[in-house]
């Protein structure tokens, strides 16, 4: 028995630091947190009761240090290291280095770690050989990083000659991420479901499963949205990967939280992918249906503790959203810049790593939080999430919210016939705009008030019609009113009311409130997202034809091999990458022609907008 925990560092940062010291806290528990300089103000800094510095701000130089994390554990008085997931939660050498240091590891032994956290070795385990020469009759297939997971290092390959260069992407984005560039190819299964089993084992020779969740809806090989249980599996295939799952613990002498994930063919085959050994992102989901708390559960293991010979009793179901600062609809683009508001209903759990007034940042993933919803039945579930998601404040860098509400809505998934595809699918129809028309007219009369010279009334005398543009989900708009002696008119809406913060109109009879706030030129009305403009536009500078422009802040990580000043491309052609939070990010020729200008080069910083390159477009290309 390893006795009582009396101090926990957490080697990581955000949502799942800030979780994890939640647990600690009701437990009695002491925490530390560490932090980069970019995280110096972060949440999961400020909550702890102790933090330690690591200099710098990328991961590689702070959170993948595994002898830095351990040095300040040991400094800061923590007997314990719990790893999170993601970063160094999968690492052996860092479990054991936590563990020559005297320190409890809260998580399976290193041995473990190695047999199953190398996807690998842990097929090779499962009896599963890679595919080490894949020809024509093997596509599609899949390129995936040996080590970390969370989409990372993986590409999907459907033509033989992508290959090497999807390999390169992935080695050098698994290296970024994990400090381990090992990839590996496999087959890749087309309509299949992500279905996966959350596992508990003690020192004693118990393990729990503790039932199946469903992740397969994804984006770039990550997950958006889980839910437990897998919905419209039959009770044998459930009953068949469990006790796998179980099997596969045993096999390796599991201790601690781990997932045993697979993907369900259509045919109803379930085909291994890979031990997860650690706490997983979609954890809350299962927290919720068997009402434990699984990090709770894991210091009680790490103490020595034995569990229960049966698991407690699944009841409901839960969902699980994750909301990240992205543009789901231009690639997923991640997204920074200052998270004014950020507030769900109640009803919901909320895991964020974030406050009001926090700024997202470059380096790390742009996941803002996860809610979670929990009920008797699935469709329940469902309607509770939608509708928290709907009704919540999000204020600050676009978000996929409007995603998550639609994917949740989608009849694929309100049915559970939904596969990993879904986006592949339905995505131009999902982030399609549906702007609220009347919300220009709403910020305009909410800003006229909050500027009047007279305490914020209106005046009772006729005035000229005022005019105001915005921009709304990438189109202008200009509305007009006006004082009048009856009162206000705008564009025939019936003004009911209106002031700083909230405009009620009426339309053919129904009053709609419209809650507004304004960041600068950045103003919010209810869940639209507008951007005040100028009345009369300055004019700009045109940009060359063919111009690329840098999408978002990030580090050029590669500039094609040979690429050059004069070159001929074609459209399409990946002609160098960003990487921006944690994600790799292709920029590719916009048209076919010559490259006129490079201004890119590996290693620099580049920020929203910045000149990345440009292609002149051939005769032929321009005459179309």
């Amino acid at each position: 028995m390893s006795g009582s925990i009396v101090s926990v560092l957490v080697a990581n940062r955000g949502e799942i630091a800030c979780r994890i010291f939640r647990t600690c806290r009701e437990s009695g528990i002491r925490t530390v947190a560490v932090h980069s300089d970019a995280d110096e103000n972060a949440l999961h800094a400020r909550v702890a009761d102790a933090t330690v510095r690591l200099p710098g701000a990328t991961p590689t130089e702070t959170y993948l240090r595994g002898e830095l994390i351990v040095k300040a554990a040991v400094a800061a008085g923590a007997d314990a290291v719990h790893p999170g997931y993601g970063f160094l939660s999968e690492n052996a050498d860092f479990a054991r280095a936590v563990l020559d240091a005297g320190l409890v590891w809260i998580g399976p032994p290193p041995e473990a770690i190695e047999a199953m956290a190398s996807k690998t070795r842990a097929k090779e385990l499962m009896g599963i050989a890679p595919l080490e020469h894949v020809t024509e009759a093997d596509l599609p297939v899949l390129v995936k990083a040996a080590a970390g997971g969370g989409g990372r290092g993986m590409r999907v390959v459907r033509q033989l000659t992508d290959l090497e260069v999807e390999l390169t992407a992935a080695r050098a984005e698994a290296l970024s991420a994990f400090g381990d560039g090992e990839v590996f190819v496999e087959p890749y299964v087309e309509g299949g479901r992500h279905v996966e089993v959350q596992i508990l084992a003690d020192t004693h020779g118990t393990v729990w499963a503790l039932g199946t969740r469903d992740c397969s809806l994804q984006r770039r090989h990550q997950k958006v949205i889980e839910e437990s249980p897998a919905s419209g599996l039959s009770a044998e295939l459930t009953q068949d990967i469990s006790e796998l799952a179980v099997r596969a613990a045993r096999a390796v002498d599991y201790v601690g939280a781990g997932t045993v994930e697979f993907l369900i063919s259509p045919d109803g085959r379930a085909h291994f992918l890979e031990m997860n050994t650690r706490l997983q992102v979609e954890h809350p989901v299962t927290e919720a249906v068997f009402g434990i708390d699984l990090v709770a559960l894991q210091l009680a293991v790490a103490e020595g503790h034995p569990l229960e010979n049966d698991p407690p009793r699944a009841r409901g179901h839960a969902i699980e959203a994750r909301l990240y600062a992205e543009d789901p609809s231009h690639d997923w683009t991640p997204q920074t810049g200052t998270l004014h508001r950020l507030a769900v209903p109640e009803g919901v759990r909320l895991d964020t790593g974030y406050t009001d007034g926090d700024d997202i940042g470059v380096h790390y993933d742009p996941m803002l939080a996860k809610v979670v919803a929990h009920a008797p039945t699935r469709a329940e579930a469902l309607r509770r999430l939608s509708g928290a998601l709907e009704r919540a404040t999000i204020h600050g860098p676009l978000t996929n919210r409007d995603l998550l509400v639609r994917s949740l809505r989608h009849k694929e998934f309100t049915t559970a016939h939904m596969d990993t595809g879904f986006y592949d699918r339905h995505l131009p129809d999902l982030t399609r705009p549906v702007p609220d028309p009347h919300a220009p007219l709403a910020a305009a009369l909410a800003d006229a008030h909050g500027r009047s010279r007279f305490g914020g009334g209106w005046r009772n005398v006729p005035s000229q019609p005022q005019v105001k543009r915005y921009a709304m989900a990438g189109e202008e708009y200009e509305v007009h009113y006006q004082h009048t002696r009856q009162g206000l008119s705008a564009d025939g809406v019936h003004v009911v009311h209106a002031d700083a913060g909230l405009v009620v109109l009426e339309v053919d009879g129904v009053r709609r409130k419209f809650e507004v706030a304004r960041y600068g030129d950045q103003v919010y009305v209810n869940a639209t997202a507008l951007t005040a403009l100028p009345r009369f536009p300055d004019p700009t500078a045109q940009l060359a034809p063919g111009s690329l422009l840098a999408p978002m802040p990030g580090t050029v990580v590669r500039v094609a091999e040979g690429l050059a000043v004069g070159a001929a491309v074609t459209a399409g052609e990946p002609l160098l990458w960003l990487e921006a939070m944690k994600m790799e990010h292709k920029i590719t020729a916009p048209v076919t022609g010559t490259l006129t200008a490079l201004r890119a080069v590996t290693g620099q910083q580049v920020e929203p907008g910045m000149l990345l390159a440009v292609v002149q477009p051939s005769h032929d290309e321009g005459a179309a």
